[in-house]
């Protein structure tokens, strides 16, 4: 049955929709700050001295992204006060009867350069190194929360700004939340608002609360509280800190409290309100035996994985070249593939490019190893954990402790190859010889491409085989019988010399290199004019012609002059 129209349908889109953005706006709040607080929350003043008393001429500027909308102001500012800087320097050098020649001097002093990075390589709370190399800064001035992780090549200038905190408020949530004032409690914030846990533990001590103890930030993501001085009464067992209880004041990352969790008796998490006129929330047991167990159950499941991509993920953070030596060796020793990717920040589309890979391992800061991987196609891995995932079912033991910092990961036992391994958990002793057991001598070539016999898995019900990882490529023997007592007697006559052409990648002999190039058919574009395929009715292809070429307006097809 058709349906008839009074009027035509309108076709088009209403005009209120041609220019709706659809991008979600940012929920993240912005501040609108005096002159004043600019001053105050950005430490312009301090900022400006280390500046002058590193002698350095130009700085880089790095801004969260809830900060970009500052940076201007940020940027006048500090140039206000260099500047200020600068007169103040000339008229302390100036010559006691000279003093029209302060100008002079004050132009003499080299001005510094200051540049405003807006977007980071990688992540927000790590110095990114790359950006301020771009225009040859000198050094980096990181503003807002940061991993504190250190760097490699340029000094660092952080400055957490000061945010607004109401300590009343406070001081009654942290009295509901203990009420026993003998109770040992650290006092540990988010770098943000670190500059109130003095005032807040002068407060506690005139409350009556003895056995607080006040952290303070220290650049050692190593330490048993990451980035944060311990009491003193602490041994170095660390055993003692399983006593005390933790207040954190604004939720900590996710791989913190992982951390955290194994090492303190309590945490109890205080959400710092969005401004001090809010009302103060209730401070909250933290728990992290869930996502503990999940991280468990993630990395026991890429147990059976043959292939693994290690994921670059910070240029700058020190010693992270070794950390990427040290994860390649656990993966070889382990008698599996690895391969590198050095990316920018980690997302689901990227990593899913890579079909072949069975697991990653991210390497990066200790706040942003840690990825959560529901989205991603494959599981997502810390170094700490890829450990713990290469250890056999027998041998895997966990006792709840959780890691990811590069010196922690460095100092701990690993399994490492042996002198004589050649990465197949064979131990060559010496003997050449080949034997029923022995695929690969001394760079010989095995005749069987293929790995190590599959395994049943019993988490997936499935038989999975293992690739064999890449060896290094050494002088190629082939041996066709075992040496016997009595030598074969030496022979003049000629015989056809066995093919050693292998496939090599890096210096490697790789036997996917290696498949390619002996069982690919298709050469490209173009080949079927100038090969013949290897089939019975081979024939050459057909010759080319010049096909349609022109513009839009007008079209020449061949060697027509006709446009069409």
């Amino acid at each position: 049955m058709t349906r008839s129209y009074e009027t035509p349908p309108v076709l088009s889109t209403p005009d209120s929709h041609v220019f709706e953005d659809p991008t979600p706006s940012s929920d993240i709040p912005r501040q609108r700050l005096s002159d004043e607080d600019i001053l105050t929350t950005y430490e312009i003043e301090q900022t400006a001295t280390q500046i002058r008393a590193g002698k350095w001429i130009k700085i880089a500027l790095q801004f969260h992204d809830n900060m970009l909308h500052h940076a201007p102001r940020v940027f006048e500012a500090l140039t206000k006060s260099l500047k200020g800087h600068r007169d103040k320097t000339a008229f302390n050098a100036r010559p006691k009867t000279a003093l029209e020649n302060m100008s002079t001097l004050s132009e003499a002093l080299p001005n510094e350069r200051l540049y405003i990075l807006a977007d980071t390589s990688y992540g927000a709370c790590c110095v990114d190194e790359i950006a301020a190399e771009h225009v040859g800064a000198d050094v980096v001035v990181h503003y807002g929360r940061s991993c504190l992780s250190p760097t490699a090549r340029l000094p660092v200038i952080h400055i957490f700004t000061r945010q607004p905190l109401a300590i009343a408020p406070l001081l009654m949530a942290f009295e509901q939340t203990y009420s026993d004032r003998l109770e040992k409690v650290i006092l540990m914030a988010d770098v943000i608002y670190s500059s109130h846990i003095p005032s807040l533990n002068e407060a506690l001590i005139h409350r009556g609360y003895t056995n607080s103890y006040a952290t303070k930030i220290i650049h050692d993501p190593s330490s048993p509280l990451p980035n944060r001085t311990i009491p003193t009464e602490i041994g170095e067992s660390q055993e003692e800190l399983k006593e005390w209880h933790l207040f954190h004041i604004s939720d900590p990352p996710e791989s913190l409290l992982l951390v955290l969790s194994s090492r303190v008796s309590t945490i109890h998490i205080y959400p710092a309100p969005e401004s001090p006129s809010t009302q103060a929330p209730r401070p909250l047991l933290a728990s992290s035996t869930f996502a503990l167990r999940r991280r468990y159950a993630l990395l026991t499941s890429v147990s059976t994985v043959s292939i693994f991509g290690i994921l670059i993920n910070t240029l700058s953070v020190k010693n992270y070249l070794h950390v990427v030596e040290h994860v390649k060796a656990q993966i070889l020793a382990a008698g599996k593939k690895s391969y590198t990717f050095v990316v920018g920040k980690v997302n689901a589309a990227k990593v899913a490019n890579f079909s072949e890979i069975g697991a990653w391992v991210v390497i990066g800061c200790w706040e942003s190893s840690l990825i959560d991987s529901k989205d991603f196609w494959r599981p997502v891995l810390t170094p700490f954990e890829l450990k713990l995932a290469l250890e056999g079912d027998g041998e895997r033991v966990w006792t709840g402790e959780w890691r990811s910092d590069f010196q922690g990961i460095l100092n701990g036992p690993s399994k490492s190859l042996d002198a004589n391994d050649d990465g197949s958990g064979h131990v060559d002793d010496g003997n050449n010889d080949i034997n029923e057991n022995d695929g690969c001598r001394n760079g010989e070539i095995d005749s069987d491409p293929e790995s190590a016999p599959p395994e049943f898995d019993l988490r997936t019900g499935r038989y999975v085989s293992y690739s064999r990882p890449m060896q290094p490529i050494t002088s190629l023997k082939y041996h066709t019988s075992f040496q016997s007592d009595h030598s074969a007697p030496e022979s003049t006559s000629l015989i056809q010399r066995i093919k050693g052409e292998v496939a090599v990648v890096g210096g490697e002999v790789s036997p996917g290199a290696e498949h390619l190039r002996s069982k690919r058919t298709w050469k490209g574009l173009g080949s079927d004019f100038e090969i013949k395929y290897d089939e019975p009715e081979a024939y050459a292809g057909t010759t080319l012609e010049e096909g349609r070429s022109g513009i839009a307006r007008g079209y020449t097809n061949g060697d027509e002059s006709r446009r069409r």
